[in-house]
């Protein structure tokens, strides 16, 4: 209703400017009726063209908002909105299995520790995201046992990190040059480029953890041990720890194959080109949307799905009834 209000805003008064430029055209010559006309012309286009920005831009905002992410526009960027639905599914090793079945290649660097009388699980991934190229850090945790799904599943299921375990998170993706960079308190930190094409291997991240105190900083060095990161990976500032993640020290899902993988990027440049070319010209996000849902409505599911998709985490139906 908003949205609607603050067009009506604009349209109301273009109207009433327009009626008394006709008004005055209808009084003196013809050479200055031709210069108006062309002048009205103008005004009409630009009211036009301001009420159809609004629109897209309320949409777009609304669309992204209900994927979970926001949008930095100086960056150019997506990112994971702190209320995003996707805090309530929590995490395991089977979504990182199910991600490249999917359409996402990217590489995964968890690293495991304990602290607080309860095991944590801080997770880094950068890679393609379909038609994005992005970067994650995720902070979950649990202090129930494994779970056994027959078939499907056995190990650890993380819930997303609550308001009082969320860390100081900071993360700059590089690719050849800085691609984005993300800082905050959060659980999930997150940047994602839509229409950008990378290998995993093409991309850096410079990461920064800060630990709630020193004997959870001990834990996660030691949990960076047991990842395979050597002491001089690592810096280490008061409670902050910075590394760079390029190379996967952790053993890569084993859904991800050299085979498997060469096919699945080539379906994800196909499409980061089709969105190029579709939004060829164009300098707003919501006019590329907008551009993309009319021009090929299938590619435009795959935007609006953007970062790890909904069906990704329809891994935690199968899951959900064996949390108690």
């Amino acid at each position: 209703m908003e949205d609607s209000y603050d067009i009506v805003n604009i349209i109301i008064p273009a109207v009433s400017v327009l009626v008394v430029l006709v008004l005055f055209l209808v009084q003196n010559r013809a050479a200055v009726r031709r210069s108006m006309i062309r002048a009205i012309v103008r005004i009409a286009v630009i009211f036009s063209s301001a009420g159809a920005a609004a629109a897209d831009t309320a949409m777009f905002d609304r669309i992204i908002a209900r994927c979970g992410y926001s949008y930095d526009e100086k960056q150019d960027i997506f990112f994971s909105a702190m209320d995003a639905w996707q805090r309530a599914v929590g995490y395991c090793r089977l979504y990182d299995e199910a991600a490249a079945p999917m359409g996402m290649i990217i590489d995964c660097e968890p690293v495991y520790f304990e602290y607080d009388n309860r095991r944590w699980l801080v997770e880094f991934w950068k890679g393609q995201y379909d038609l994005t190229t992005g970067c994650e850090i995720g902070v979950y945790t649990t202090d129930r046992p494994d779970i056994n799904i027959p078939g499907i599943f056995n190990g650890t299921f993380y819930r997303c990190a609550g308001d009082d375990d969320m860390l100081s998170l900071s993360c700059s993706l590089i690719k050849n040059r800085p691609l984005f960079q993300r800082e905050g308190k959060h659980w999930w930190l997150t940047g994602f480029q839509l229409g950008m094409f990378s290998e995993p291997s093409d991309l850096m991240m410079y990461i920064g953890v800060t630990l709630k105190d020193a004997v959870m900083r001990d834990a996660f060095l030691k949990g960076m041990d047991a990842a395979g990161y050597t002491r001089d990976e690592i810096r280490v500032n008061g409670n902050t720890v910075r590394f760079v993640f390029n190379r996967p020290h952790t053993a890569q899902p084993y859904t991800r194959t050299e085979k498997t993988d060469r096919v699945i990027q080539a379906k994800n440049e196909f499409l980061c080109n089709q969105y190029k070319e579709i939004t060829k010209g164009m300098t707003t996000m919501p006019e590329k949307i907008e551009a993309v849902r009319k021009a090929a409505p299938a590619l435009y599911d795959t935007i609006i799905d953007i970062g790890k998709s909904k069906k990704l985490f329809d891994a935690y139906k199968k899951v959900k009834r064996y949390l108690r």
